[in-house]
Protein backbone atom coordinates (compact mmCIF):
# COMPACT_ATOMS: atom_id res chain seq x y z
CA UNK A 1 0.00 0.00 0.00
CA UNK A 2 1.41 3.38 -0.98
CA UNK A 3 1.78 6.36 1.37
CA UNK A 4 0.81 9.89 0.32
CA UNK A 5 3.54 12.49 0.79
CA UNK A 6 1.39 15.31 2.13
CA UNK A 7 2.91 18.66 1.21
CA UNK A 8 -0.02 20.56 2.65
CA UNK A 9 0.40 19.08 6.11
CA UNK A 10 4.22 19.28 6.02
CA UNK A 11 4.18 22.92 4.93
CA UNK A 12 1.73 23.75 7.75
CA UNK A 13 4.21 22.26 10.27
CA UNK A 14 7.05 24.32 8.76
CA UNK A 15 4.94 27.51 8.79
CA UNK A 16 4.41 26.87 12.50
CA UNK A 17 8.19 26.60 12.98
CA UNK A 18 8.73 29.87 11.05
CA UNK A 19 6.02 31.67 13.07
CA UNK A 20 7.76 30.54 16.29
CA UNK A 21 11.08 31.92 14.98
CA UNK A 22 9.38 35.27 14.17
CA UNK A 23 7.91 35.40 17.70
CA UNK A 24 11.47 35.02 19.07
CA UNK A 25 12.77 37.76 16.75
CA UNK A 26 9.99 40.08 18.01
CA UNK A 27 10.72 39.19 21.63
CA UNK A 28 14.33 40.31 21.09
CA UNK A 29 13.00 43.64 19.78
CA UNK A 30 14.42 42.99 16.31
CA UNK A 31 12.87 43.70 12.93
CA UNK A 32 10.68 40.92 11.50
CA UNK A 33 11.45 39.51 8.02
CA UNK A 34 10.14 41.60 5.12
CA UNK A 35 9.38 40.21 1.63
CA UNK A 36 8.51 42.38 -1.38
CA UNK A 37 6.98 41.17 -4.63
CA UNK A 38 6.72 43.06 -7.92
CA UNK A 39 3.78 42.09 -10.11
CA UNK A 40 3.83 43.32 -13.72
CA UNK A 41 0.46 43.33 -15.50
CA UNK A 42 -2.47 41.21 -14.34
CA UNK A 43 -1.89 37.63 -15.46
CA UNK A 44 -4.49 35.46 -13.66
CA UNK A 45 -2.03 32.77 -12.52
CA UNK A 46 0.46 35.37 -11.28
CA UNK A 47 -2.27 37.22 -9.36
CA UNK A 48 -3.17 33.96 -7.59
CA UNK A 49 0.45 33.10 -6.74
CA UNK A 50 1.20 36.57 -5.39
CA UNK A 51 -1.98 36.70 -3.26
CA UNK A 52 -0.94 33.34 -1.75
CA UNK A 53 2.52 34.73 -0.96
CA UNK A 54 1.03 37.81 0.76
CA UNK A 55 -1.32 35.58 2.79
CA UNK A 56 1.56 33.24 3.76
CA UNK A 57 3.59 36.22 5.02
CA UNK A 58 0.68 37.41 7.17
CA UNK A 59 0.23 33.94 8.63
CA UNK A 60 3.83 33.62 9.88
CA UNK A 61 4.18 37.26 10.98
CA UNK A 62 6.37 38.59 8.13
CA UNK A 63 5.92 42.03 6.65
CA UNK A 64 5.02 41.92 2.96
CA UNK A 65 4.88 44.56 0.25
CA UNK A 66 3.19 44.09 -3.11
CA UNK A 67 4.21 46.52 -5.85
CA UNK A 68 2.08 46.55 -9.00
CA UNK A 69 3.38 47.84 -12.32
CA UNK A 70 1.39 48.03 -15.59
CA UNK A 71 2.17 45.58 -18.40
CA UNK A 72 3.27 48.62 -20.44
CA UNK A 73 6.16 49.35 -18.05
CA UNK A 74 9.52 49.49 -19.84
CA UNK A 75 12.34 47.11 -18.99
CA UNK A 76 14.46 49.99 -17.72
CA UNK A 77 11.67 51.30 -15.44
CA UNK A 78 11.29 47.84 -13.90
CA UNK A 79 15.07 47.49 -13.45
CA UNK A 80 15.20 50.93 -11.77
CA UNK A 81 12.54 49.78 -9.29
CA UNK A 82 14.51 46.59 -8.58
CA UNK A 83 17.71 48.61 -8.00
CA UNK A 84 15.81 50.93 -5.63
CA UNK A 85 14.53 47.95 -3.59
CA UNK A 86 18.02 46.39 -3.55
CA UNK A 87 19.16 49.46 -1.58
CA UNK A 88 16.37 49.24 1.03
CA UNK A 89 17.95 48.02 4.30
CA UNK A 90 14.49 47.21 5.71
CA UNK A 91 13.81 44.66 2.98
CA UNK A 92 15.12 41.09 3.20
CA UNK A 93 13.66 39.33 0.16
CA UNK A 94 12.66 40.55 -3.29
CA UNK A 95 10.85 38.58 -5.98
CA UNK A 96 9.66 39.63 -9.42
CA UNK A 97 6.74 37.41 -10.35
CA UNK A 98 7.30 35.50 -13.60
CA UNK A 99 6.32 35.31 -16.43
CA UNK A 100 6.93 38.89 -17.56
CA UNK A 101 5.56 40.63 -20.68
CA UNK A 102 7.42 39.72 -23.89
CA UNK A 103 9.27 43.05 -24.16
CA UNK A 104 11.04 42.50 -20.81
CA UNK A 105 13.98 40.08 -20.64
CA UNK A 106 13.58 37.83 -17.61
CA UNK A 107 17.34 37.15 -17.48
CA UNK A 108 18.13 40.89 -17.10
CA UNK A 109 15.60 41.27 -14.30
CA UNK A 110 16.89 38.19 -12.44
CA UNK A 111 20.51 39.37 -12.77
CA UNK A 112 19.60 42.84 -11.43
CA UNK A 113 18.13 41.53 -8.15
CA UNK A 114 20.80 41.65 -5.43
CA UNK A 115 21.93 38.02 -4.76
CA UNK A 116 21.49 38.52 -0.99
CA UNK A 117 17.81 39.49 -1.55
CA UNK A 118 17.19 36.86 -4.26
CA UNK A 119 14.92 34.57 -2.21
CA UNK A 120 13.66 32.92 -5.42
CA UNK A 121 17.21 31.55 -5.85
CA UNK A 122 17.35 32.35 -9.59
CA UNK A 123 20.33 34.73 -9.64
CA UNK A 124 23.42 33.19 -11.32
CA UNK A 125 25.42 33.83 -8.12
CA UNK A 126 22.98 31.73 -6.07
CA UNK A 127 22.75 29.06 -8.77
CA UNK A 128 26.56 28.91 -8.93
CA UNK A 129 26.93 28.68 -5.15
CA UNK A 130 24.27 25.96 -4.98
CA UNK A 131 26.08 24.01 -7.71
CA UNK A 132 29.36 24.29 -5.79
CA UNK A 133 27.66 23.11 -2.57
CA UNK A 134 28.14 26.50 -0.87
CA UNK A 135 25.51 28.25 1.29
CA UNK A 136 23.00 29.92 -1.03
CA UNK A 137 19.31 30.53 -1.65
CA UNK A 138 18.00 27.42 -3.39
CA UNK A 139 15.02 27.98 -5.67
CA UNK A 140 11.78 27.20 -3.91
CA UNK A 141 10.51 24.09 -5.72
CA UNK A 142 13.79 22.06 -5.58
CA UNK A 143 14.25 23.14 -1.95
CA UNK A 144 10.68 22.04 -1.18
CA UNK A 145 11.24 18.63 -2.81
CA UNK A 146 14.42 18.03 -0.78
CA UNK A 147 12.62 19.04 2.44
CA UNK A 148 9.74 16.63 1.73
CA UNK A 149 12.13 13.73 1.09
CA UNK A 150 13.98 14.56 4.33
CA UNK A 151 10.85 14.84 6.48
CA UNK A 152 9.46 11.55 5.17
CA UNK A 153 12.82 9.84 5.89
CA UNK A 154 13.15 8.61 2.31
CA UNK A 155 16.62 7.07 1.92
CA UNK A 156 18.59 8.87 -0.79
CA UNK A 157 22.10 7.46 -0.34
CA UNK A 158 22.93 5.30 -3.35
CA UNK A 159 19.33 5.46 -4.60
CA UNK A 160 18.85 5.63 -8.35
CA UNK A 161 16.98 8.86 -9.09
CA UNK A 162 15.58 9.83 -12.48
CA UNK A 163 14.62 13.48 -13.01
CA UNK A 164 12.20 13.95 -15.89
CA UNK A 165 12.73 17.49 -17.26
CA UNK A 166 15.75 19.80 -17.39
CA UNK A 167 14.34 23.29 -16.70
CA UNK A 168 16.49 25.81 -14.83
CA UNK A 169 13.68 26.22 -12.27
CA UNK A 170 13.22 22.57 -11.24
CA UNK A 171 14.86 19.75 -13.21
CA UNK A 172 18.44 20.97 -13.37
CA UNK A 173 18.75 22.29 -9.78
CA UNK A 174 17.02 19.27 -8.17
CA UNK A 175 19.31 16.90 -10.10
CA UNK A 176 22.32 18.75 -8.64
CA UNK A 177 20.91 18.72 -5.08
CA UNK A 178 20.11 14.99 -5.26
CA UNK A 179 23.65 14.13 -6.38
CA UNK A 180 25.48 16.31 -3.84
CA UNK A 181 27.29 14.99 -0.78
CA UNK A 182 24.78 14.43 1.99
CA UNK A 183 22.06 13.32 -0.43
CA UNK A 184 24.34 10.96 -2.40
CA UNK A 185 21.78 9.71 -4.93
CA UNK A 186 22.84 8.52 -8.39
CA UNK A 187 21.04 10.84 -10.79
CA UNK A 188 19.96 10.57 -14.42
CA UNK A 189 18.21 13.46 -16.18
CA UNK A 190 15.86 12.65 -19.06
CA UNK A 191 14.09 15.15 -21.31
CA UNK A 192 12.13 15.55 -24.56
CA UNK A 193 15.12 14.45 -26.68
CA UNK A 194 15.97 11.35 -24.61
CA UNK A 195 15.59 7.98 -26.30
CA UNK A 196 13.96 5.13 -24.33
CA UNK A 197 12.60 7.38 -21.56
CA UNK A 198 10.27 4.66 -20.24
CA UNK A 199 13.14 2.18 -19.95
CA UNK A 200 15.34 4.65 -18.02
CA UNK A 201 12.53 5.79 -15.68
CA UNK A 202 11.69 2.14 -14.93
CA UNK A 203 15.13 1.71 -13.26
CA UNK A 204 14.49 4.50 -10.77
CA UNK A 205 14.06 4.14 -7.02
CA UNK A 206 12.98 7.82 -7.02
CA UNK A 207 11.24 9.56 -9.93
CA UNK A 208 10.96 13.37 -9.97
CA UNK A 209 8.57 14.35 -12.76
CA UNK A 210 8.90 17.99 -13.88
CA UNK A 211 8.19 17.96 -17.61
CA UNK A 212 4.90 19.91 -17.71
CA UNK A 213 2.94 17.25 -19.64
CA UNK A 214 -0.16 16.00 -17.79
CA UNK A 215 -0.22 12.24 -17.21
CA UNK A 216 3.16 11.72 -18.96
CA UNK A 217 4.39 9.20 -16.37
CA UNK A 218 2.32 6.04 -16.69
CA UNK A 219 2.17 2.87 -14.55
CA UNK A 220 4.31 0.81 -16.95
CA UNK A 221 7.19 3.30 -16.42
CA UNK A 222 7.34 2.79 -12.64
CA UNK A 223 9.01 -0.09 -10.86
CA UNK A 224 7.32 -1.65 -7.86
CA UNK A 225 8.06 0.27 -4.64
CA UNK A 226 9.42 3.44 -6.27
CA UNK A 227 9.04 6.92 -4.74
CA UNK A 228 7.32 9.35 -7.12
CA UNK A 229 7.47 13.15 -6.78
CA UNK A 230 5.09 14.93 -9.16
CA UNK A 231 6.01 18.56 -9.85
CA UNK A 232 3.56 19.07 -12.73
CA UNK A 233 0.70 21.57 -12.40
CA UNK A 234 -1.10 21.94 -15.72
CA UNK A 235 -4.60 23.39 -15.91
CA UNK A 236 -6.86 21.01 -17.82
CA UNK A 237 -10.48 21.60 -18.80
CA UNK A 238 -12.96 20.26 -16.25
CA UNK A 239 -16.50 21.44 -17.04
CA UNK A 240 -17.79 19.64 -13.92
CA UNK A 241 -15.85 22.00 -11.61
CA UNK A 242 -16.80 25.52 -10.53
CA UNK A 243 -13.62 26.98 -12.03
CA UNK A 244 -14.03 25.03 -15.28
CA UNK A 245 -10.52 23.56 -14.89
CA UNK A 246 -8.49 21.41 -12.52
CA UNK A 247 -4.78 20.94 -11.87
CA UNK A 248 -3.25 17.81 -13.33
CA UNK A 249 0.20 16.51 -12.55
CA UNK A 250 2.80 14.93 -14.83
CA UNK A 251 1.95 11.55 -13.29
CA UNK A 252 -1.11 9.39 -14.05
CA UNK A 253 -1.78 9.27 -10.29
CA UNK A 254 -4.64 6.77 -10.26
CA UNK A 255 -2.71 4.05 -12.07
CA UNK A 256 0.82 4.88 -10.86
CA UNK A 257 0.06 5.18 -7.11
CA UNK A 258 -0.60 1.44 -6.48
CA UNK A 259 2.94 0.65 -7.70
CA UNK A 260 4.61 3.18 -5.37
CA UNK A 261 5.88 3.16 -1.81
CA UNK A 262 5.43 6.96 -1.60
CA UNK A 263 3.81 9.46 -3.98
CA UNK A 264 2.91 13.17 -3.97
CA UNK A 265 -0.60 14.20 -5.04
CA UNK A 266 -1.47 17.16 -7.29
CA UNK A 267 -2.60 19.47 -5.83
CA UNK A 268 -1.35 19.27 -2.23
CA UNK A 269 2.09 17.77 -2.80
CA UNK A 270 5.02 19.86 -4.02
CA UNK A 271 3.01 23.12 -4.49
CA UNK A 272 2.57 24.04 -0.79
CA UNK A 273 6.27 23.23 -0.21
CA UNK A 274 7.28 25.68 -2.93
CA UNK A 275 5.40 28.42 -1.10
CA UNK A 276 6.86 27.61 2.32
CA UNK A 277 10.42 27.38 0.92
CA UNK A 278 10.15 31.03 -0.14
CA UNK A 279 9.34 31.92 3.49
CA UNK A 280 12.33 29.88 4.73
CA UNK A 281 14.62 31.72 2.30
CA UNK A 282 13.25 35.09 3.47
CA UNK A 283 13.84 34.14 7.12
CA UNK A 284 17.40 33.10 6.19
CA UNK A 285 17.94 36.44 4.40
CA UNK A 286 16.72 38.34 7.46
CA UNK A 287 19.05 36.41 9.76
CA UNK A 288 22.01 37.17 7.48
CA UNK A 289 21.24 40.90 7.61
Amino acid sequence: MYQIIDGKQTSAVIRGEIAAAVTEIRARGERVPHLAAILVGNDGGSETYVSHKVKDCEEVGFRSTLLRMPSTVTEEELLDKVRELNQDPGLDGLIVQLPLPDHIRESRVIETIAPEKDVDGFHPVNVGRMTAGLPSFVSATPAGIMELLKRYNIPLKGAECVVVGRSNIVGRPVSILMSQKGADATVTVVHSRTRNIAEIVRRADIVIAAIGQPGFITADMIKEGAVVIDVGTTRVDAPDTKAGWRLKGDVDFENVAPRCSFITPVPGGVGPMTRVSLLLNTLQACRKQ
